[in-house]
């Protein structure tokens, strides 16, 4: 048994299952504000819950960065979104699994003179079998966390110089699938079996482990972070595993699902509503707050994992705990 999960199973609360389980019914709250001129960095926007959120804020008058793998789709949505509604869509070609990609393209961003005023970490994937990096890391860890964790670390100092901005991961309730938390001496899951549900559920902890550090660090500046699980929505995650999977997935999960429009609603509401003005640190159910589980809430793991997401990209640790 590991070191914590005792103290785990006495934090478990069944009513945190079934405000769970009710809460995914639930549609989310509806913001009737715009947000003309505002700045949106969204990851993953070519497609899915990316693609209807970026209609979603470019329809609302935002200016719209997207970071995006696939150039000729990523220059199609820059002409849908310019041509039908008439304001920026910019973008960067980037692989989130590649950390020379992510320090380039966060980078970029950070030598921007406009600010980022709501930046959405929306990018993800889902592998049954496991792939490494080219540095040797699990895929999925890198693109769901490390690549968010690289580029908050290092737009740190332009956030803070901002008025204001609003940072949003999109996480998921299958953080839950990581029931006895990180294994931070095997991130990699070279001595443990890999399982998709596993390291999926391991990497959605990293996000909200790390999201608790950021929050610490952000305090009492103008720049929020919250994460959010956006539905059981359809999407393309899981697009890169076999034809098996992909023909269960389309014939029999997706008819399950709803729009991924609902997501999009959410994720504005979270970005532009007043009622969320200094609200950081929060886990929301669309737009329900809830407790995640006791695994992604433990500060001493979160900076213990803090250190080793900083070795894994070769950054310094040059912020005080």
């Amino acid at each position: 048994m590991k070191p914590k999960t005792r103290q785990y199973i006495r934090e478990y609360k069944w009513s945190n299952i079934l405000a769970m389980i009710k809460n995914n019914g639930r549609d989310p709250q509806f913001c009737p504000d715009g947000c003309k001129g505002k700045n949106v960095v969204i990851t993953g926007a070519t497609s899915g819950i990316g693609y209807t959120t970026a209609r979603k804020f470019a329809s609302k008058g935002a200016n719209l960065v997207c970071v995006n793998r696939n150039p000729e789709k990523s220059e199609r949505l820059r002409q849908e979104i310019e041509g039908e509604f008439g304001v920026s869509c910019a973008y960067k070609i980037a692989d989130l699994s590649s950390l020379s990609d992510i320090f380039r393209v966060a980078k970029e961003l950070a030598e921007l003179e406009a600010p980022l005023d709501v930046i959405i970490h929306n990018a993800g994937n889902y592998l049954t079998k496991q792939e490494l990096t080219a540095e040797g890391f699990d895929k999925v860890l890198v693109v769901h966390y490390l690549s968010s964790f690289i580029m908050n670390y290092l737009w740190q100092d332009k956030l803070k110089a901002q008025p204001q901005a609003r940072i949003i991961l999109v996480s998921s309730e299958g953080h839950r699938f990581a029931a006895w938390g990180l294994d931070l001496d095997d991130l990699n899951w070279a001595r443990r079996r890999y399982t998709g549900l596993q390291s999926y559920g391991s990497a959605k902890t990293a996000q909200l482990l790390a999201m608790l550090c950021f929050e610490e660090r952000f305090r009492d500046s103008g720049v929020t972070i919250n994460t959010m699980h956006p539905g059981a929505v359809k999407s393309d995650t899981g697009q890169d595993n076999g034809p098996l999977y992909r023909w269960f997935k389309r014939n029999f999960f997706d008819k399950t699902l709803r729009s991924p429009e609902v997501s999009a609603e959410a994720l504005y509401y979270l970005g532009v509503s007043k009622d969320l003005d200094g609200v950081s640190g929060k886990f929301f159910n669309l737009t329900t707050e809830e407790e995640p589980s006791p695994p992604a809430r433990d500060r001493e793991v979160a900076w213990q994992l803090w250190d080793t997401s900083l070795s894994m990209a070769g950054l310094k640790n040059d912020v005080e705990k």
